[in-house]
This record gives structure tokens, sequence and C-alpha cells, in this order.
């Protein structure tokens, strides 16, 4: 039987879903942008807490809204507007990873069953920010399975104007030895970034069948040609899979022992300028994306 618990830990809310032996388990933190901070599948620890790096230094599973990744200089131009947007990167003086990562979402439904459990969360926002000046509402759906974990985002625009978005998932897997697994996806493009991680192009690239991680180190985003990825580690398989059929892939390995980030996302760093996987969305309309996780024991 599938659980659903609310507690607080100082100034953090979260929500954990768990089974009755605690094989399958997840813990999101509510004022955090919904981020989802550990998670459990068949036994096996997939996303751990990334302490002692905080949660403002590595966006940990945020949800990316309504521009994943950077905007350069935080500026953009929509429909013959020039819009600034907050610079949180102030190092390189780029906008990072949207405008939900830190909010605080509410649970407006769950849903408990013998073999599953389901959070609905949402984040509403009626501020019309002079970078962002539109109203949205973000829902989103965990759903945790034994082995299985799916995230449903759906995205409204509940403003009168139609505003420009991408979006995105920041999480970071975890492998018992890094060095010895083993990545595969389909893409023959990558993006070309300058010293600022801005998108400057796209190159043609060999991507072989079986990626060998080793001692190498990523920051490199990929052009999918298909929307799913195999991450297979010493202990097990986990297959990421989005709905989204032209979608991109963005690896990242941070200064943290044995952990990778995975990010699928529908945008690229600079889309807001470059409309690389940009869309745009009309008022009253919403925009779904479904990101699934699987794990297969080895």
């Amino acid at each position: 039987m599938y659980r659903i618990l609310k507690s607080k830990d100082g100034e953090d809310m979260y929500a954990e879903i768990l089974n009755s032996d605690k094989s399958s388990y997840s813990k999101i933190y509510l004022n955090k942008g919904a981020s989802l901070q550990e998670l459990v599948l068949g036994n096996n620890h997939i996303i751990k807490n990334m302490s002692p790096m905080t949660y403002e230094e590595t966006y940990a599973s945020s949800i990316l809204f309504p521009f994943a990744n950077r905007v350069k200089d935080g500026k953009y131009r929509f429909e013959n507007k020039t819009y600034q947007l907050e610079i949180n990167e102030t190092d390189l003086n780029n906008a990072l990873h949207g405008l939900v990562y830190n909010k605080t979402f509410e649970i407006i439904n769950e849903e408990v069953t013998d073999t599953s459990a389901t959070v609905k969360l949402a984040y509403h926002e009626t501020k019309k920010l002079n970078g962002f000046p539109y109203s949205y509402s973000v829902y989103l759906d965990y759903t945790l399975k034994d082995f299985d974990l799916e995230i449903k985002v759906s995205v409204k625009n509940t403003d009168t104007k139609t505003f420009p978005f991408t979006l995105g998932w920041h999480p970071y897997f975890v492998s018992d030895n890094l060095g010895e697994s083993l990545l595969m996806f389909d893409s023959n493009k990558k993006l070309k970034w300058d010293n600022r991680n801005i998108t400057t192009g796209i190159l043609e690239t060999e991507v072989p069948k079986v990626l060998k991680i080793q001692n190498q180190e990523f920051n490199d985003c990929f052009l999918l040609n298909s929307s799913v990825v195999h991450f297979q580690t010493p202990k097990y398989l986990l297959i990421l899979m989005s709905s989204e059929s032209d979608g991109f892939l963005q690896l990242y390995t941070p200064p943290k022992k044995n952990t990778i980030a995975i990010e699928p996302t529908t945008g690229v760093s600079d889309s807001l300028n470059n409309k690389i996987g940009l869309k745009t969305l009309k008022p009253n309309n919403d925009y779904e994306v479904e990101w699934n996780v699987t794990v297969v024991n080895n």
C-alpha cells in the first residue's frame, strides 16, 4: 500500500510518497519549486540530496520554466519588444533556469492505491514581472510506482497575451560507480557554446551507441532523434522517456562524486533569442509534457 505524508523541516515543506517497505520513495520540496530531492525505485537510490552543495547552487531536480538553461544578459525580444530578466548567474551575467525553481507549490489533490500514489501540485503566478509580464499556472503530477516515476507538467496561460517559453527538468542521478556507467541515446547533433554557455550554433557530431562515461566531464546539450535515454549503472538500468518528440538532452557532471545531471528539455541555452526549440502559448491554452523514469535491476 502506498502513502503520502506531509512534513516540515524548519522552513522547508515537503511531501513524501512511499510504499510499505520504502523500496519506492520520493521526497518533494514544495517551497523549492516542487523539486524532487530524493528518489528510490526498486530499492535503488536514484536521486539523493546534493549536500554539501546547496539547492541554490545546483537547482537539483528543479522544473525549468519559462526558460530552460540560460538567457544571455537576461535580455530577449518578443513581438518587437525587449525584455530584461533578473540576472541570477552573476559571474556570467546570465538569467538562469527560469522563474519557478524557488516558488512554493500547493498540494491540490492526492490519489493513493495499492500499487501507486499521485500528488498533484500547483503554482499560480499573478505578478507580471518586467522580464516576463504574463500570468500563468504550472501544474505538476508526481506518480510513484514500485519501479517507475511519472512527472506530468502542464502550463496554462492565464494571461490575455501570448508568451514564449521552453520547459525542462534538472535531475541529478547517482551511480555506485559513474566511471563504469554508460549512456545510450540517439543523436548526431550538439550545441556549440561560447565561454558563457550561450548557444552559438549547432554542430554535427558522432555519438557512440554506447557512450562510456569513464573519467569524462560533461557540460553538453544534444539534439535528440529519439525521446528515450538509457543510463546503465553497475546496479541498475535507468530509462528516461519524454513525451516531447523533438526534445534536447543536457548532460552535466557536477563537482560531486558519482553524480550526473541528465536533463530533458524542450529548448536550449538562449532559446528566447535563437528560437531553437522555442514555443509560444496563446491565452487560455495549455501545454503538457510528461517525463517517465523507469528502473530495471541488474
